[in-house]
């Protein structure tokens, strides 16, 4: 259930420490320190001695796991493996941070992430699996799927975007089609982010008052408030009907997103009998210099001001 009004001051201390790791993310994303801070102390102002040690603790995890997930895309590339991660869940669930945490540091011509839009009028008629096979790696690649297929078994199915045909059709064909991957030699893991009803609730009022966040905000997001309990059932039922031997879900408990992040990236790493690939030493060649070269200059105009 949602927050009480009247416990208005424990509803802005929430949002304000939501907003502080939403200051994180953003450090941990675009800065190599991690550390950055926000004075000239180092500190954060809500910082205390604990919260910046569980912070720095975050990072060294985070930092660490991302060197493993390094081995693991080499090891990909080097062995031609074929990898499908899905990741799957309600909104704000935060699907979206932990696929950045993964991919932050790989190559994206190894690791790539696919996104779909909603279905155009085309693709409505294909086949329903067509334009999600399109996407499927080939030997030596990562993809990882940011909402897949099931996107018939929860959003169409809830906001009656498929025919009760079409979603019992999903539920003999998702199966198969999974096992098909499996045996044409995909490893298809699939992720399921669970969140409570307060936290989705807390994470939409900090989209709505955080400018950078407010996109995140579609029409849809927000029916899917009020229709929470739909969603409840369409999940149940997903789990209860594609949970297979060949492709099980894990359920990643993501209400404090940090620790799903690391949890997440813990158990992915598990799933692959991996193991670090040699590299010859890298040696910098000399730069070879022509006497008869020289750089043509750069004509103001086409400059960008150095402002800062």
């Amino acid at each position: 259930m949602a927050l009480p009004l009247s416990d208005h001051g424990e509803l802005i201390r929430r949002i304000e420490a939501d907003m502080l790791d939403s200051m994180d993310e953003a450090f941990e994303l675009e800065s190599e320190d991690s550390f950055t801070s926000l004075d000239v102390d180092g500190n954060r102002p809500a910082d205390t001695d604990a919260s910046r040690d569980e912070r720095r603790q975050y990072f060294r995890t985070l930092f660490q796991l991302q060197g493993e997930l390094v081995k693991l895309q080499d090891w990909v590339a080097t062995t031609g493996q074929k990898v499908v991660i899905l990741f799957e869940g309600r909104d704000a669930a935060g699907k979206g941070g932990v696929i950045k945490r993964i991919t932050q540091r790989l190559n994206p011509r190894v690791c790539r992430v696919v996104a779909l839009p909603a279905p155009n009028d085309r693709e409505r008629t294909q086949w329903y699996f067509q334009r999600y096979a399109a996407h499927l790696p080939a030997a030596g690649e990562m993809v990882l799927f940011d909402r897949s297929w099931y996107n018939r078994a929860g959003v169409e199915r809830v906001m009656g975007f498929c025919s009760d045909d079409e979603y019992e059709e999903f539920f003999r064909s998702a199966p198969e089609f999974e096992r098909m991957l499996m045996r044409s030699g995909i490893k298809l893991i699939k992720y399921w982010f669970s969140i409570t009803d307060d936290e989705q609730h807390l994470r939409f009022l900090g989209r709505m008052h955080d400018p950078l966040k407010q996109w995140k905000l579609s029409p849809m997001d927000l029916e899917s408030r009020r229709r929470w309990e739909a969603y409840t059932r369409a999940k149940e039922v997903m789990l209860e009907r594609t949970h297979i031997p060949e492709s099980p879900w894990w359920i990643v408990q993501a209400v404090d997103k940090k620790k799903a992040r690391l949890n997440c990236m813990t158990h992915l790493l598990s799933q692959f009998d991996y193991s670090e690939v040699p590299h010859p030493p890298v040696e910098l060649p000399a730069r070879v210099r022509h006497a008869d070269y020289s750089r043509n200059p750069v004509p103001d105009e086409m400059i960008v001001p150095e402002i800062f």
